[in-house]
């Protein structure tokens, strides 16, 4: 079962989405700087469950474009069905990842999927010399772009 710290509707996380986001429980890279190491205890926030999950889904049917997942690959078996829930109503799936990739079966349940590891003196998606990625699994385009302000 996956454990959330954090649950909000954000706006800047996924290009165009108004995207319903969950803060994962249980982050074991602990990466220094991280803004969410109230995360890192598998053991903190709420049980994240299926008939919850699809509550909040009903909620914010109409409202909301995509699910964001901060963190929770490393429960895959608990990850994927809320995936293929969001996925059957319609909704993009975008995944936040510290790692460099996840698996080819969780990739074929997302719609978005950032990749790499907080590094402070590269800067998040917002920097031109981040080692982070936004990537539209859909095409295959980098969406780092959207993020910088000239």
């Amino acid at each position: 079962m996956l454990n959330f710290t954090a649950e909000n509707i954000v706006f800047l996380e996924v290009p165009d989405e108004v995207s319903l986001a969950f803060t994962i429980s249980g982050c074991n890279l602990r990466c220094k700087g991280c803004h969410s190491s109230e995360s890192w205890d598998q053991n903190n926030g709420l049980a994240l469950s299926q008939s919850y999950f699809l509550q909040r889904l009903q909620k914010y049917q109409g409202l909301i474009s995509c699910v964001l997942f901060l963190g929770g690959e490393w429960q895959l078996s608990a990850l994927l069905p809320l995936l293929k829930m969001a996925k059957s109503r319609q909704l993009h799936t975008c995944l936040y990842t510290g790692r460099d990739d996840v698996s080819s079966t969780l990739k074929d349940q997302l719609t978005y999927l950032k990749t790499g590891r907080w590094q402070q003196e590269f800067g998040g998606l917002e920097s031109p010399i981040t080692n982070q990625r936004l990537i539209d699994l859909r095409t295959g385009d980098c969406l780092n772009h959207r993020f910088i302000r000239t």
